[in-house]
């Protein structure tokens, strides 16, 4: 039997994603990190910016298991 760790880790990625997305959220908030709100602010104009990029069809999209089988490649794992 794992750690408690392991355990909890287990569960939570048994978890739909959106309640994984609310777990992270609760788990980051918790940390009580410095907020930037001029940081968040650019990161959340540059996510704007670029789901409109993709709707425009102007991003060239990659579909996820070749970028990871690329990244496996290189690294070996």
């Amino acid at each position: 039997m794992g750690t408690v760790t392991d355990r909890v880790t287990e569960e939570a990625l048994s978890l739909p994603a959106d309640a994984r997305l609310g777990l992270v959220e609760k788990l980051l908030s918790s940390l009580n990190l410095p907020i930037d709100e001029e940081i968040d602010r650019q990161w959340a104009e540059e996510a704007e910016r670029r789901v409109a990029q993709v709707e425009a069809g102007e991003a060239k999209l990659i579909p996820g298991e070749e970028v990871f089988s690329k990244i496996r490649s290189r690294y070996g794992r």
